[in-house]
C-alpha cells in the first residue's frame, strides 16, 4: 500500500503557519485545529519546516515563557522529512519509528499536497490487520 491511499482516506487538508508568526500564535492554530503539528510555509505550497507542540515544550523548558513571543522560524525543525504520495506505507513507518517523526509532509514536485501523521499510519495499518483477520474468519468458516 502507498501513501496515496492514506490521504484517499484521510482527506488532504493541511494546516500551515508563516515562518514570522509569534510561537503564540502557533500554540493558538494547534489549539484550533486540535493537532499537534503544522508545516511552516510563507506561501502555503513548498516547506520551509516544521514545528510541533513538543518543539514549544523544548523551548519553554530552555528559554522561558519569552519564547511565546519568538517567532515560529526561532524553534520549527528546518531539515524536514517528507514523502511523497507513490511511497510506501511500510517505508514510511519504519522511517517514522526509526527517527521519532511523529508527523510527515506529503510533497509533490516540490508543492506541499497533505500530511501524514505517526496516527495515520497506525490506524491504516489496524484497519488492514482487521481486515485479515475477517478474511481469514470467513474462509475458517466456510
Amino acid at each position: 500500500m502507498r501513501i496515496s491511499d492514506v490521504i484517499r482516506r484521510k482527506g488532504d487538508l493541511v494546516i500551515t503557519v508563516r515562518s514570522d508568526s509569534t510561537v503564540l500564535r502557533l500554540l493558538e492554530i494547534l489549539e484550533q485545529h486540535h493537532i499537534g503539528a503544522v508545516v511552516v510555509s510563507d506561501d502555503g505550497s513548498t516547506v520551509s519546516g516544521i514545528v510541533s507542540e513538543r518543539d514549544v515544550v523544548r523551548y519553554l523548558h530552555s528559554d522561558g515563557v519569552g519564547v511565546l513571543e519568538e517567532t515560529v522560524v526561532m524553534i520549527m525543525t528546518k531539515d524536514v522529512e517528507t514523502c511523497t504520495p507513490q511511497d510506501f506505507i511500510e517505508d514510511l513507518a519504519r522511517t517514522m519509528t526509526d527517527r521519532r517523526i511523529r508527523h510527515v509532509p506529503v510533497v509533490v514536485d516540490g508543492h506541499l499536497v497533505a500530511i501524514v501523521s505517526i496516527g495515520d499510519i497506525v490506524k491504516w495499518r489496524i484497519d488492514e490487520l482487521q481486515t485479515e483477520r475477517d478474511q481469514l474468519v470467513g474462509y475458517i468458516q466456510q
